[in-house]
């Protein structure tokens, strides 16, 4: 009897666990509809080759996703917008990563999990007024030393460009992966839990 009750009473915290991390996922995008999406994995247009999403949305836990929304309304007094590449990516996702690129410079191992799955990264970039992107080292994606931070081989405004996005998100509490231009760790990330919820499961 009580081997019963101890089995249900996993079952109930596992199933009250996902219900909490739904809930703390934001759907970024409906809480700022200026945010522009270019999620790369919901199509052929990325490393893969392959479309590994479902969906095209865009979510991060609450507290990020709402630095998120300070950054576009700073960026919109400018002229400008941010354009979202990826933000929270389920545990499934990045073990097809992983099988394809088993390299933690670019891909997290997801024995470990990666700040993606945690719903505490973003990556993205800049565009202007009429929807053009803002120059930048290389594009999205590009496994290459050119996409590194302190990689300086560039003009001058490229890496003015690049500096501007940085010091940018820094302010609102994101530090930069020094391989990807593109992509940024929310502060305190490593206390978010790695989740694995599909997109269809979300809203």
């Amino acid at each position: 009897m009580i081997k019963k009750i101890t089995v249900a009473f996993v079952i109930l915290f596992l199933f009250a666990s996902v219900l909490i991390a739904q809930n703390d996922l934001e759907n970024v995008w409906k809480l700022d509809t200026t945010i522009i999406l270019d999620i790369r994995y919901a199509t052929t247009n990325n490393f893969t080759g392959k479309k590994v999403y479902d969906e095209a949305k865009f979510f991060l836990r609450t507290e990020p996703a709402q630095k998120i929304l300070e950054i576009q309304k700073e960026l919109k007094s400018l002229g400008l917008s941010l354009k979202i590449f990826d933000g929270y990516r389920p545990l499934s996702v990045q073990k097809k990563f992983w099988e394809i690129m088993p390299d933690e410079r670019y891909v997290a191992d997801p024995k470990k999990g990666s700040r993606h799955n945690r719903g505490a990264a973003v990556d993205l970039t800049l565009i202007d007024k009429n929807g053009n992107e803002i120059p930048m080292p290389t594009p999205y994606d590009d496994f290459t030393e050119k996409a590194s931070r302190n990689y300086m081989d560039l003009s001058s405004q490229i890496i003015i460009n690049r500096k501007f996005l940085e010091d940018l998100m820094a302010k609102y509490g994101f530090t930069g992966l020094p391989t990807e231009w593109w992509h940024f760790d929310y502060e305190g990330w490593e206390k978010y839990d790695i989740l694995d919820v599909d997109f269809k499961d979300l809203k």
